[in-house]
C-alpha cells in the first residue's frame, strides 16, 4: 500500500525557504499553490503541501516570521540605546539598503512590500505581522528622533513626528528603488543626503 505524506527527501526548511523568495518576489495574493508546489522541490503532491504545512496562510505566516527573525534584524538598531541616536537612524538606512539590493534574494524588502501583499479584503490579516513590523520600525524611528531631542542634538521645538516620517518614507522607497534595481551606491549615496535632514536641524540648537 502506497503511503501517503511528504516524500522522504522532503527537505521542510529548504521548502519554507523557498517559500519565502515566492511570497516575497509577488506577494500572498499573486503567489498561487501551484507555484508553491513547483517551487517546493518540484513534484510535491498536494496532500504532502498540506500535511507539511497546513494551509498557503499557515505557510505565509512562518515565512513572514522567518523573514522577521532573519532579514528584517536590518533595523533593530533602531532599539539600541548604546548607539547615538543619529548612528541608529543611519545604520538602520544602511543596512536595509544593502539588504534589499544584495544577490541571492528577491530584491526590496517584505515588510515594505507587505501592503501591497493581500489587496483582497478576505485576505487582508493574513499580513497582520508586516503591518506591525512596518509600525515598529516607524515608532523606532521616532524613538531615535525623541531621544535626540531629549540629549539636546535636535532643537526642543522641532516636530518629532514629521522628523521621523522623513525617514521612515525614504525607508519605505528604498523598496521600490530596490526592484527597480536602482544601484546600491546611488541609494547609500542618497542616505548621506538625507541624513543632512538632521544635520541642518541640529545645526539650530543654541550652544551651551
Amino acid at each position: 500500500m502506497a503511503q501517503m505524506g511528504r516524500p522522504r527527501t522532503f527537505d521542510r526548511d529548504h521548502a519554507v525557504e523557498q517559500a519565502l523568495h515566492l511570497f516575497w518576489q509577488y506577494g500572498y495574493d499573486a503567489t498561487s499553490l501551484s507555484q508553491l508546489k513547483a517551487g517546493l522541490g518540484g513534484g510535491i503532491s498536494a496532500p504532502s503541501f498540506y500535511a507539511a504545512f497546513g494551509s498557503k496562510e499557515a505557510l505565509f505566516e512562518e515565512c513572514v516570521q522567518r523573514y522577521l527573525a532573519t532579514f528584517a534584524q536590518v533595523t533593530e538598531c533602531l532599539w539600541d540605546e548604546s548607539l547615538p541616536p543619529r548612528q541608529a537612524i543611519e545604520t538602520a538606512l544602511r543596512q536595509s539598503a544593502r539588504m534589499q539590493c544584495e544577490e541571492g534574494h528577491p530584491k526590496g524588502c517584505m515588510v515594505a512590500l507587505g501592503m501591497m501583499s493581500a489587496p483582497s479584503p478576505e485576505n487582508a490579516r493574513v499580513v497582520d505581522a508586516l503591518t506591525r513590523s512596518r509600525l515598529r520600525t516607524r515608532a523606532g524611528i521616532l524613538a531615535c528622533v525623541e531621544r535626540g531631542v531629549s540629549a539636546g542634538q535636535l532643537p526642543g521645538n522641532i516636530y518629532a513626528p514629521a522628523m521621523a516620517t522623513v525617514f521612515d518614507s525614504f525607508l519605505l522607497g528604498i523598496s521600490i528603488l530596490a526592484r527597480d534595481n536602482a544601484q546600491h551606491e546611488v541609494i547609500d549615496a542618497a542616505i548621506t543626503q538625507i541624513m543632512l535632514t538632521w544635520d541642518i536641524a541640529a545645526s539650530t540648537v543654541p550652544p551651551t
